[in-house]
């Protein structure tokens, strides 16, 4: 086996989960030790609705990269968590509309700064350079296989 081939599937471990576990389960101990009561992937719908609120549930799939039970679940816990409602779309009765109470909104800042300090760790020693070629590179990875 080529000595790039070890390589290669190192990285493909490293993509697909190493540094975005790192990153997840330290945001996740932050939010716990703050008191929001948010899981990542909660926060993650929620990242969506506060940057464009009101959008659908098929939306959100795209945005998240999640299949269409899962986003049910979630915002289901949400709704039940008090941080979004359903409402139907005017235009099109069968169409969901995920729409921030004023609990999720009130929630933004904390999560935002929670999430800053997490990158900020995450990327302490790492260069502007080093940052940006990670993101030209990944960003090919997804063109290549979406």
């Amino acid at each position: 086996m080529p000595n790039n081939q070890f390589k290669k599937s190192e990285l493909y471990s490293f993509i697909t989960g190493v540094a975005s576990t790192a990153i997840a389960r330290r945001l996740q101990k932050k939010f716990n030790n703050a008191g929001v009561n948010v899981t990542i992937e909660q926060w993650s719908v929620l990242y969506h609705l506060w940057k464009e609120d009101g959008i659908s549930q098929q939306e959100l799939c795209k945005a998240t990269f999640r299949d269409k039970p899962s986003m049910t679940r979630l915002v289901d816990n949400l709704e039940k968590a008090g941080l979004v409602k359903r409402i139907t779309a005017a235009t099109d009765r069968r169409k969901n509309l995920i729409v921030l109470t004023e609990k999720a909104k009130n929630l933004q800042d904390i999560c935002y700064k929670l999430a800053a300090e997490t990158v900020d760790e995450a990327l302490e020693g790492v260069s502007a350079a080093h940052i940006e070629v990670c993101k030209v590179v990944l960003k090919q990875v997804y063109e290549n296989l979406k």
